[in-house]
């Protein structure tokens, strides 16, 4: 499977619309803040992205600048990154060869007329984030369980990587609701028996006021979105992560691999289903208690996001 069907086209092109609500977790098919796995065919362990061009172009941007605050690795996960370049490598070049060509030391990103090399002295994970548009996460094991040891992290949705670094599968994941008391057994066996032929995916969602992929501020920080706007439909948008979660063969570190997808909520009302999917991610807002409304920033917007979903349910 291509990662990349044809050279991306603007933004503005139709042709985009085909990666509209590609991922829809919000239908009914699953419950919120739930971990709900599914297996993970890893001939499409990455994704197609029409926009692949801009996104390795805001991650170079990004690496180039902000480089503390999107990677951070400890000194012992760099044969685990070493093996993930060399996984990524691999999987990039068989499954796309017109996309990512192999010249000697570097990988040739056809679309976007440049290369990178493979074999500078950078950590092995950074220039494996140089390739794809997703975002790579090394979790090592030791005595505490799963750690996060390296992550090239570009475009978290609210999520710290300085304040997560180096914290246990269990550390992490702290804040969420129910994680504690009803999720955290569960992860940690999902974690401990994973096996190497057996990836799985998960996908979640988020609301945000725009469309931008790097979103590095904590949960906790307060947000004021929408102010007091009567229809937040033009400004709102659904943020979708597809999680990838694979055992590396020779380390047995566990990869996280995730791609966003940033959805406007224009987009209902192009989709065949809008309604039926507004609905649905209507109905998922009202069922958040106060701690998941919270833990989404939905607080105080969601009398507004609830609206304007509601409207696009019923056609108006």
């Amino acid at each position: 499977m291509s990662v990349l069907a044809e050279a991306p086209v603007p933004a503005s092109s139709a042709g985009l619309d085909s990666e509209l609500l590609r991922h829809t977790p919000y239908d009914g098919s699953r419950k919120p803040f739930s971990i709900a796995l599914a297996p993970l065919d890893l001939a499409e362990w990455f994704e197609p992205d029409p926009r692949l061009v801009p996104t390795l172009a805001e991650r170079e941007r990004l690496l180039a600048d902000k480089r503390d605050v999107v990677f951070r690795e400890e000194a012992t996960s760099r044969p685990a990154q070493r093996e993930t370049l060399d996984l990524v490598v691999a999987y990039l070049t068989q499954t796309s060869p017109e996309i990512w060509r192999r010249e000697g030391d570097a990988i040739v990103i056809v679309p976007a007329g440049r290369s990178v090399r493979l074999d500078t002295d950078e950590p092995p994970l950074m220039t494996a984030a140089r390739l794809v548009s997703d975002d790579l996460i090394l979790m090592t094991p030791g005595p505490e369980g799963y750690r996060l040891t390296a992550a090239a992290l570009c475009f978290p949705s609210a999520w710290s990587l300085a304040e997560k670094f180096g914290k246990s599968l269990d550390g992490i994941h702290a804040a969420v609701p129910g994680y504690p008391s009803k999720m955290a057994r569960v992860m940690n066996r999902i974690f401990e028996n994973l096996k190497v032929d057996q990836p799985v995916w998960r996908i979640n969602w988020s609301i945000y006021p725009d469309n931008e992929l790097h979103h590095p501020e904590s949960k906790e920080r307060p947000r004021d979105w929408f102010g007091g706007a009567d229809d937040v439909a033009p400004q709102a948008f659904v943020r979708v992560e597809r999680q990838g979660l694979r055992r590396l063969p020779e380390t047995g570190d566990i990869l996280f691999n995730i791609r966003v997808h940033v959805d406007p909520f224009t987009a209902f009302r192009r989709h065949p289903d809008g309604t039926s999917l507004a609905a649905g991610l209507r109905d998922q807002i009202l069922s958040l208690d106060p701690d998941q409304l919270a833990y989404k920033a939905l607080t105080e917007h969601r009398d507004q996001v609830v609206a304007a979903l509601d409207r696009i349910a019923q056609g108006a």
